[in-house]
């Protein structure tokens, strides 16, 4: 069983192996490809075309791009100051230790009880 984004991930895969393929067949093959779709135009004419469509597609992806990174940096807060970072850790440092009391049946036998029990 796939996960969701295995799933996701093998669908664009898919797509983008199909959309390769069909790009390669129209600028590889424009005049079979407009007799099979039963266009009467020249096989140049579609070449250009397609080449018109996919570079305006692509300036609009970088673009897109861009806008989304700068969506992302507008929107994200800023990060603490390294300062800031440095004297919490120094605090968390300095925090005395607190040691739970021990019970003295299970408390080791020391030299000072061990007098004390002599006297």
């Amino acid at each position: 069983m796939v996960s969701k984004d295995q799933g996701i991930g093998g669908a664009i895969l898919g797509v983008c192996v199909i959309v390769i393929l069909g790009f390669l067949a129209l600028v590889l093959f424009p005049g079979q490809i407009a007799k099979l779709l039963g266009m009467n135009t020249l096989g140049d004419t579609i070449r250009l075309d397609i080449v018109v469509v996919l570079v305006s597609i692509a300036f609009v992806a970088v673009l897109a791009i861009g806008a989304w990174i700068g969506w992302t940096m507008a929107t994200t807060p800023p990060p603490k100051p390294i300062e800031e970072i440095t004297t919490e850790i120094e605090d968390k440092k300095e925090e005395p230790k607190v040691e739970e009391p021990v019970k003295e049946a299970e408390a080791p036998a020391t030299e000072d009880k061990t007098a004390k029990k002599k006297k």
